[in-house]
């Protein structure tokens, strides 16, 4: 789910303006991969429906829905009965939703697979060896040393296990989201759907997926009973026709989540090493400003929409 605008949070409104700015790149940046590959990377300008239960549920999404709106956000608050004309799955239950219509999704896994045949063909060179240190100008792996003018530390949770010169501060640590997936004949809704505290997302081919859960667990990423039964108890009070669907499987990952939930994204606080991690809830949604703004640091370039998020605002802590 690419969702800038359901997924804001008070208090992080430069974030807001950094996942807007990389959202506005998704459709130029999936041509390009497509064209270069072939491969479809499962982008869909869906919208997003966040839906309301019951009254409390209701309520908070009259607060959510004018933050949104005192932000300029493009979003529409919705009844009940207009929420099931969009979604007819929904149900009878809901009390009302805001619509935003600018959010959209893709699938990750697809998109991985068409970066990586993309860097392929444009002569990148992948060394499938564990970074055991990095240091100044060179990268250590367990079978040897790379030498490097820039080195770009982008681990996600596992940055901060690196061993790294300690002058560089790369304050991570991994919050842990198991995933529900399930397949049925055709897309089970046309929109993202999401309440307060989980979210549907159905593709083009049948799959959809359930998430996610927050779990402070460490490195820890277990599927458990707990967790499947959560997000499937929680998809139903949305969507019951979900319950009808073929269970697929369940994942669990680990999110990079910094002090304040916002990326790490620049230099170092040691010249040539720079930082792309910390990217939290946001990770595939920031990846087109992300790759953007690291092309134009490397090479000693510059790019004020990254400024706010300096690594090095955490080297004084």
């Amino acid at each position: 789910m690419l969702a800038p605008v359901t997924e804001v949070h008070y208090g992080e409104e430069e974030l807001l303006r950094l996942n807007i700015a990389s959202s506005e790149l998704y459709p130029s940046f999936v041509d390009e991969l497509e064209g270069a590959t072939g491969l479809s990377c499962g982008y869909e300008p869906s919208g997003t429906l966040i839906v309301a239960r019951d009254a409390d549920d209701d309520r908070e999404l009259d607060d959510i829905f004018e933050f949104q709106r005192s932000l300029g956000l493009k979003v529409e608050r919705l009844r009940g009965d207009a929420c099931r004309e969009l979604e007819p799955g929904l149900t009878s239950r809901a009390r009302g939703g805001i619509l935003a219509p600018d959010d959209h999704r893709i699938d990750p896994a697809a998109l991985v697979r068409a970066l990586h045949k993309a860097c392929a063909a444009a002569g990148v060179e992948f060394v499938p060896e564990r970074v055991q240190r990095v240091e100044r100008g060179r990268v250590v792996t367990e079978n040897g040393r790379h030498d490097a003018d820039a080195i770009v530390v982008a681990a996600g949770a596992h940055s901060s296990r690196i061993e790294i010169p300690k002058e560089v501060t790369i304050p991570i640590r991994p919050v842990k989201g198991q995933l529900v997936m399930l397949r049925g004949a055709a897309p089970a809704t046309r929109h993202n759907i999401r309440g307060l505290d989980a979210y549907l997302v159905s593709r083009s081919d049948g799959r959809v997926v359930l998430g996610a859960t927050m779990e402070e667990r460490g490195f820890e990423t277990t599927v458990t009973g707990e967790g499947v039964f959560e997000l499937l108890r929680a998809a139903y009070e949305f969507v019951p026709g979900i319950l009808e669907l073929e269970f697929e499987g369940a994942v669990s990952g680990l999110r990079p989540a910094s002090p304040d939930n916002a990326p790490l994204i620049g230099r170092s606080e040691i010249d040539g090493i720079f930082l792309a991690t910390g990217h939290f809830r946001n990770g595939v949604l920031l990846a087109p400003v992300t790759g953007e703004a690291l092309a134009k640091l490397v090479t000693g370039g510059s790019d004020e929409r990254v400024a706010p998020f300096s690594p090095q605002r955490f080297a004084a802590r």
